[in-house]
């Protein structure tokens, strides 16, 4: 019996490339398990093993725009991995999004299209909101 292929989403709504990347998944067919992870937050051990899946450090996903950032201190060189997770935590708007769980790896998908890396199957087409054609 085969296993049905699993994808998980952190997902944050208000964000285009993230809804964009949700709409290229299900456009391929599958059923996402989307994590709105501004609602759920994080725990320090769901972002370790993110981070580790990836191959990433903190740094790698820290997001600048739209969050405290810059207010918390965080954009210093010498912040350490530790602060960075801990601020995290506190502040989920600081994981930049989406990351998206599949079979054949995770990955950070910013731009969006970057998310059929990670799929077995692909959409026949797909046109994101502002209108660009994604080549596929």
């Amino acid at each position: 019996m085969s296993h049905p292929f699993q994808i998980t989403i952190f997902h944050n709504p208000s964000c285009g490339t993230s809804r964009n990347t949700v709409a290229i998944v299900e456009a391929a067919g599958y059923a996402p398990e989307v994590v709105r992870y501004l609602e759920t937050g994080w725990t320090k051990a769901q972002l370790h093993a993110l981070l580790t899946a990836m191959g990433a450090r903190p740094r790698d996903v820290l997001r600048e725009k739209g969050t405290p950032a810059a207010e918390l201190g965080l954009l210093a060189s010498e912040i350490n991995e530790e602060t960075l997770l801990d601020a995290m935590i506190e502040h989920p708007i600081l994981v930049n999004r989406p990351i998206v769980v599949t079979p054949k790896g995770t990955k950070l998908c910013r731009p969006s299209e970057t998310v059929l890396e990670l799929l077995d199957k692909k959409p026949e087409q797909f046109t994101k909101e502002d209108g660009e054609v994604v080549r596929l």
